[in-house]
């Protein structure tokens, strides 16, 4: 799993930067393999004006399957990051378990959004 971070309105120290991968990492789980990618956006809405106004933004990508996009704003960076990740986790773990409800009804092919293959959604 790739983790790309971006930020503005502050810089990214090493120790949020670990926070974010270690809670990342454990909040997905085994699920988290089979996401390719995650773009990860940190910003500080107010800036020196305080308030709640610290936001995380996630996007999980997979292959053959539609993005997982996440946002949540708290006045902690680190409550915004943990929120974000579980609401990210809860959502793929939904997501896989219709996808394999579908394919344990056997229900033949996937349905087109999360086929691969032309064949399997009709063009060739």
């Amino acid at each position: 799993m790739q983790i790309d971070t971006h930020t503005h309105g502050f810089e990214l120290t090493p120790g949020l930067s670990e926070h974010l991968r270690r809670r990342l990492r454990f909040a997905l789980g085994r699920i988290g393999a089979s996401v390719q990618r995650v773009v990860v956006r940190l910003s500080d809405i107010n800036a020196d004006r305080g308030g709640v106004d610290k936001r995380c933004r996630l996007q999980l990508q997979m292959p053959g399957r539609p993005d997982v996009v996440v946002e949540d704003t708290r006045s902690d960076l680190y409550a915004a990051i943990g929120s974000a990740v579980e609401r990210a986790a809860r959502t793929l773990g939904r997501r896989s378990g219709r996808l394999r409800q579908l394919m344990r009804r056997g229900h033949g092919a996937l349905p087109a959004r999360f086929s691969r293959w032309p064949s399997e959604t009709g063009q060739l």
